[in-house]
């Protein structure tokens, strides 16, 4: 009997990981006079929203800095164009080392297709922002992710 709950137990376990999908993490590559290049980690909160947690890195011969970026996002179904699709949109902070320490507000709107077949996540986003201090002013910049959804 032990042997039979602990394999059904462990089927169960097994089942829910690989349905849930509610982490994902991957690359953020952008441009414009944002952060660059991120490391980027989402975590659904529920089906309607989550975080998004991003550690960027940027540099030219000029300047160059490191970026903590952090975004809650509301999520819609984009059915319209085929099951995989949503967007998204919502407001978040950021952390910038440049020239200084600078504090930021953002906010990020975009276009993401998940793969049915592999989990893949495929993103357009924009995501403009305010930074006081290390560099001040306003910054914008759109960016492609990919992600590992898991």
């Amino acid at each position: 009997m032990r042997k039979l709950f602990t394999v059904l137990a462990v089927c169960f376990a097994i089942s829910t990981s690989a349905s849930a999908q509610d982490k994902a993490i991957g690359l953020r590559l952008g441009g414009g006079s944002a952060n660059g290049g991120e490391f980027s980690y989402q975590k659904d909160l529920s089906t309607a929203n989550r975080l998004e947690a991003d550690l960027g890195f940027w540099g030219d011969s000029n300047y160059s800095g490191v970026a903590l970026t952090g975004i809650y996002q509301w999520v819609w179904d984009l059915e319209e164009l085929g099951e995989g699709f949503k967007w998204y949109a919502g407001p978040g902070v950021g952390l910038r080392m440049f020239d200084g320490l600078g504090l930021g507000i953002h906010g990020q709107i975009g276009i993401e297709y998940t793969l049915a077949e592999v989990p893949l996540q495929f993103s357009l986003d924009a995501r403009p922002g305010w930074y006081v201090g290390g560099h001040d002013g306003f910054g914008y910049g759109a960016a492609l992710g990919i992600r590992y959804k898991f």
